[in-house]
C-alpha cells in the first residue's frame, strides 16, 4: 500500500505469498499500480505518487484480508474517484462501521451494508484532521485513519486505549513521512509525500506462534525458528508463553527494514495456569487460538479477559475454540469476553472432527493440539489457512509435525 503511493519503486524482499497479501497486490494493479513479481518473495512496485491512483474498473475483492479492507478504506477514503470494496462470505460478515465512523467525521463518503461489506466510497468536498480516541484498540482503525490522515487537511491524531501494533507508523517514517507519537498518541501532518525505500519483511510472529506452542508442549522438542520479526508491539504470545514456564530464547537480535528481529529457540517445557494480564491481550490478539490449546496442556487454571475481540474475526474465536478444546476433551468454558480453561499437564487430546468455521487460525491451532492427541485429529473446512500461511503444513511436517493436507 505504501509503495503504491510513493515516489519511486519500492523493492520488497521476504513477500508472502499467502492469499490475503495477493489479494492486496492484485487490488492495487487494479488501481494503475505497476507491480512486478512476485518471485520468489521478491516484489517491484512502481508508485504513482499520493494522488497517482487512479479508478478501477471493477469492485475491488478483499478476498478474506479483513486488514486489506480497512486499510484501503483509509487510503481510498481521500482519492478523487469512487470505489468499491467487496471480500468472501467471511469477510462479508466482518463488522467495518468501526473504520467508516471516524473516515466519516473527516469527511469521507462512506457507505456499508448494515456496518458490513460491500464498502462504497464516493469522493467529497475533502477530508479534514480529526483527533480520534479509539474506543477499542485496534491497530487496523488507526491505521485506516491515519492513511486517511495523509490526504486531509491538517493534523489527523489518533490515541488508543492500550497499545496495538504499530507497523504502520513504523513503515510510515520509513517512507519518510514524520509521525508524532506522544504517548498512546499518534499524529501526522496531511499532504506528505512518500518516498520509496526498501522493505525487507520479517517472519511474522502470529505465523510462529504455532510453533513456539507445538515445541513447548510436545515432550523433547528444541526448535529454532530465524529471523522472526520481535517487534515489541507483537510480543504478547512470547510474554504469555514465558509467564506459562515455556523456555524461549531470543539469539541474536538484530534490525531488518526498520523492526527488530530474532532467532526463537523454544524447548519442551511444563507449563502452568496464569490469569493473562490485561495489558498483554492486545499485543496477542491474534495468538489467542493456539494459546488456548497450550493453557489446557498446562498445570492449572488460565483466566483470560478483555478479549472481546476474538468473537469479530474471521469467526467467533471464542466460540469455535470453545467447542473444538471440548470436544477434544479438555476442560474449557467460554466468557463474554475471553476464556477459562482448567489446564492438564497430561492432557491427550481425544480424536475427533473438528470444524474450522473456516478459519485459518483455528484450524492451524487444532493441528497443534493433535501432537498431543490419542488418535488423529481431522480438521474440516481449512482452505483459509493460505490466506495468511500457504506453506503451514510444509513447515510442519519439516519440523516433526504430524500433519497430513487432504484435498478429496
Amino acid at each position: 500500500m505504501l509503495g503504491a503511493i510513493a515516489r519511486g519503486t519500492t523493492e520488497v524482499s521476504g513477500f508472502l505469498e499467502g492469499a490475503d497479501a495477493l489479494s492486496t497486490m492484485h487490488a492495487f494493479r487494479a488501481l494503475g499500480v505497476s507491480i512486478e513479481g512476485p518471485n520468489q518473495g521478491h516484489l517491484r512496485i512502481a508508485g504513482v505518487g499520493l494522488h497517482g491512483l487512479q479508478a478501477a474498473c471493477a469492485p475491488l475483492d478483499c478476498g478474506n484480508a479483513g486488514t486489506a479492507m480497512r486499510l484501503m478504506m483509509g487510503l481510498l477514503a481521500g482519492q478523487r474517484f469512487s470505489s468499491t470494496l467487496v471480500g468472501d462470505a467471511s469477510l462479508s460478515r466482518r463488522p467495518m462501521r468501526r473504520v467508516a465512523e471516524p473516515l466519516g467525521r473527516m469527511g469521507a463518503q462512506v457507505e456499508t451494508d448494515d456496518g458490513r461489506p460491500p464498502i462504497r466510497i464516493s469522493p467529497g468536498p475533502g477530508l479534514h484532521g480529526i483527533d480520534f480516541a479509539l474506543p477499542v484498540a485496534s491497530a487496523q482503525v488507526k491505521s485506516a485513519v491515519l492513511l486517511a490522515g495523509l490526504y486531509a487537511q491538517g493534523t489527523t491524531r489518533v490515541t488508543e486505549p492500550a497499545p496495538t501494533r504499530d507497523h504502520t507508523e513504523r513503515m510510515l517514517g520509513g517512507f519518510g513521512v514524520k509521525v508524532l507519537v506522544e504517548g498512546a498518541s499518534r499524529a501526522l501532518s496531511g499532504g506528505q509525500s512518500l518516498e520509496a525505500c526498501p522493505i525487507e519483511v520479517p517472519g511474522d510472529i502470529s505465523s510462529a506462534a504455532f510453533f513456539l506452542v507445538a515445541a513447548s508442549i510436545v515432550p523433547g522438542s528444541d526448535l529454532t525458528l530465524e529471523h522472526v520479526g520481535i517487534n515489541p508491539t507483537r510480543t504478547g504470545v512470547i510474554a504469555i508463553l514465558r509467564r506459562m514456564g515455556a523456555n524461549i530464547e531470543l539469539l541474536d537480535p538484530r534490525e531488518a527494514g526498520g523492526e527488530p528481529v530474532a532467532d526463537l529457540r523454544v524447548r519442551a517445557a511444563p507449563l502452568r495456569g496464569i490469569e493473562v494480564p490485561e495489558e498483554l491481550v492486545a499485543l496477542a490478539i491474534d495468538e489467542f487460538p493456539v494459546l488456548f490449546v497450550a493453557a489446557a496442556c498446562a498445570q492449572g487454571r488460565t483466566v483470560v479477559r478483555g478479549a472481546e475481540e476474538l468473537r469479530v474475526k474471521e469467526s467467533d474465536r471464542i466460540a469455535a475454540m470453545e467447542a473444538g478444546l471440548l470436544a477434544c476433551g479438555a476442560s474449557v468454558k467460554a466468557t463474554r469476553d475471553g476464556m477459562i480453561i482448567e489446564g492438564n499437564p497430561g492432557q491427550r487430546f481425544a480424536g475427533v472432527h473438528i470444524d474450522s468455521r473456516g478459519d485459518h487460525r483455528i484450524a492451524m491451532a487444532f493441528a497443534v493440539a493433535a501432537q498431543r492427541a490419542t488418535a488423529p485429529i481431522e480438521i474440516l473446512d481449512t482452505a483459509n489457512v493460505v490466506t495468511s500461511f500457504p506453506n503451514f503444513v510444509t513447515l510442519a511436517q519439516g519440523c516433526g509435525m504430524r500433519v497430513v493436507a487432504r484435498h478429496d
